[in-house]
């Protein structure tokens, strides 16, 4: 998968991303049922008020949204509701699973999950913007970056998986703040940034510092905040683990709960090869590697990548999965 490069303020780099997905976007994405969910006019007061909130606390995510509709070439509304699909429906096509390996040569994996229709249109960014951090990102068309998996140059990893939280209601975006957190400098630092922005939609962050090996595992939105160190070796799918408000109101798809306990399983057997694992399709339930035309959740697996971190310097390796079969 090539890496695009971007520089210039945060319109320039919104318009570049767009211009990147436009056609995907248009042709592909605007023609989904999600889409048309995204907006529905029952939706324009919860949108009003989180685009008031962007504007007010993240001026220059705004303006990245403001240049990716442009470069889209579709109406600001419409592009930043799709960025905030996550607060709008509690079910949505963002999946994934994530493998924690702290020890002395600790290591962070991850599975990209979504919408089977963006298979080839996604994208790598290397980004060097006028005002704040430069990182590496996994874009999808239509999005801003910081809710797939991404590496700054200030040394933070960070992947995601969606949490489908039942009751909730959201002031800011969580994806704006997964743009936002791509701006920070330290773990401390991005953690304090979602401890300020807690009413959001679900996310689970890993988030992690090459340079110590540290690792965090981070469930926020509806209001909480629960950080854990990882200490031992972990996976996580798409349903809260350690976030009280989630634990007690929250969607677990069958793919979620299965994918779950099959990678809990393979760990307590011994397996700590990250490809493996990530790529597995055994077990009784829904595999781990999605590509069932017929998935569930409407997700497949898009592309793995596994981090290594190193004090001399991180080191990463994509990798795009087998067709399906």
């Amino acid at each position: 998968m090539p890496i695009q490069r971007l520089s210039g303020d945060p319109f320039e780099l919104g318009k570049t991303l767009g211009r990147l997905g436009r056609d995907a976007v248009q042709h592909e994405l605007t023609a989904t049922t999600l889409w048309a969910q995204i907006q529905a006019a029952r939706h324009h007061p919860a949108v009003a008020r989180m685009a008031a909130t962007t504007q007010r606390h993240f001026p220059s995510v705004w303006a990245e949204l403001e240049g990716l509709a442009a470069g889209l070439q579709l109406p600001l509304e419409q592009v930043l509701a799709w960025n905030c699909r996550g607060e709008l429906l509690a079910d949505t096509a963002d999946g994934c699973t994530s493998v924690q390996l702290p020890g002395e040569s600790p290591l962070i994996a991850h599975n990209e999950d979504g919408l089977p229709c963006l298979r080839g249109h996604c994208f790598m960014v290397d980004v060097e913007p006028a005002q704040g951090q430069g990182f590496t990102a996994f874009c999808y068309p239509g999005s801003l970056p910081g809710h797939t998996f991404a590496f700054t140059r200030q040394g933070l990893v960070q992947t995601v998986n969606n949490l489908r939280l039942a009751a909730f209601s959201p002031n800011v975006p969580r994806m704006v703040l997964g743009r936002a957190v791509l701006n920070q400098s330290s773990l401390a630092d991005a953690v304090a940034l979602l401890r300020r922005f807690p009413d959001s939609a679900g996310f689970h962050f890993t988030l992690a510092a090459p340079a110590t090996g540290e690792i965090l595992s981070v469930e926020f939105g509806g209001g909480e905040v629960s950080v854990r160190s990882v200490t031992e070796p972990r996976v996580h799918a798409n349903h809260a683990l350690h976030h009280r408000t989630g634990q007690a109101a929250q969607q677990i798809t069958q793919s979620s709960f299965d994918r779950q306990q099959r990678g809990e399983a393979l760990l307590a057997a011994g397996l700590r090869d990250p490809l493996a694992l990530l790529h597995d399709t055994g077990g009784e339930g829904l595999p781990i590697l999605r590509l069932a035309p017929d998935d569930p959740d409407e997700e497949n697996t898009l592309a793995t990548v596994v981090f290594e971190l190193d004090p001399k310097g991180l080191r990463w390796r994509l990798y795009e999965p087998p067709e399906r079969t």
